[in-house]
């Protein structure tokens, strides 16, 4: 009977099919940010869809300048080609498919720039191959902060991530002896400050992750001190859940914390802005050097104290 017929094939179904949907699947096809990946973190206010479209054009803009338009292979035309040339049989067309479907995905992974599902929201990351994204964000920033040309509407920060590593002490600890090698380990040095941040995590302690990760700068050269207004380096922690991504930039004064949208302010408010984030930052931070970075209310560090 027809109603039996619905029963068996409902039966057949797999569970949870209509209940998960196709609109909870991650964007990024399921690929998810985990240690050992390079690229970009990015801010934004609430269009994540809107804010991965800016990035992907802006990125692939000064990507293209700076590193030369990316290659693709064309396999897929000589797919196509071929199967129209001869009329194959049918399994071996259908396996040959598949191979180039496969290649084209392991093509897709090896893409200079790929969104990944960042564990965060308002979060989107970019995952970079085969460039610097310390470079790169550098570079976009210096354009931007000169021209004081808008290029975004959606992103707010946009922040390089050159390492990443496990979101634990000990972890983090033995990664950064080596991450901090270039800018910190004697002969070279430079004056720091680490700005964090964790988002989904509630494990790990800000002040213990800045005054250990201060420590391992402290012992690469003891001449590495730390400045909190305007030092050569600052040293980025976000933490996305179990995951810490690292980079050491350049600018971040200058470049207003990275920002893409105060970068292009125009430079009357530079001055300004300079002046008075300069008194604010004497009376707050020499009190509290740990207080760097996207600041908590007093009351959030009290109840976290707790």
């Amino acid at each position: 009977s027809m109603a039996a017929a619905e029963a068996a094939a409902r039966k057949r179904r797999p569970k949870g099919h209509f209940a998960a949907g196709r609109a909870k699947r991650p964007r990024g096809g399921g690929r998810q940010l985990e240690a050992g990946m390079r690229g970009i973190l990015i801010t934004c206010n609430m269009n994540e869809r809107k804010c991965v479209g800016e990035a992907y054009s802006l990125l692939g803009e000064y990507g293209d300048l700076l590193y030369g338009p990316e290659q693709f292979s064309d396999h897929e035309e000589r797919l196509s080609g071929s199967e129209r040339e001869e009329d194959e049989d049918d399994v071996e067309a259908a396996l040959k498919k598949e191979v180039g479907q496969i290649r084209a995905s392991t093509e897709q992974n090896l893409r200079r720039f790929q969104s990944v599902e960042s564990g965060a929201n308002n979060v989107v990351f970019i995952r970079t191959q085969g460039i610097e994204p310390e470079d790169l964000v550098h570079h976009i920033l210096k354009d931007m902060h000169a021209t004081k040309k808008k290029k975004t509407r959606v992103i707010l920060r946009m922040l390089p991530i050159s390492g990443t590593c496990k979101a634990f002490m000990e972890d983090m600890k033995k990664y950064t002896e080596t991450f901090f090698e270039p800018w910190f380990k004697a002969p070279n040095k430079g004056t720091f400050q680490i700005v964090y941040k964790a988002r989904n995590n509630s494990h790990m302690s800000r002040e213990e992750v800045i005054k250990e990760l201060a420590g391992i700068v402290g012992s690469l050269n003891p001449e590495n001190k730390v400045d909190l207004n305007n030092p050569q380096y600052t040293i980025v922690v976000e933490i996305i859940k179990t995951v810490c991504c690292l980079s050491v930039v350049r600018d971040y004064v200058l470049f207003r914390k990275y920002n893409l949208q105060e970068v292009v302010k125009s430079n009357k408010d530079d001055k300004q802005q300079n002046m008075s984030s300069l008194t604010e930052e004497q009376n707050s931070k020499v009190v509290k050097p740990e207080a760097e970075g996207e600041q908590k209310s007093s009351e959030e560090v009290k109840l976290e104290n707790k």
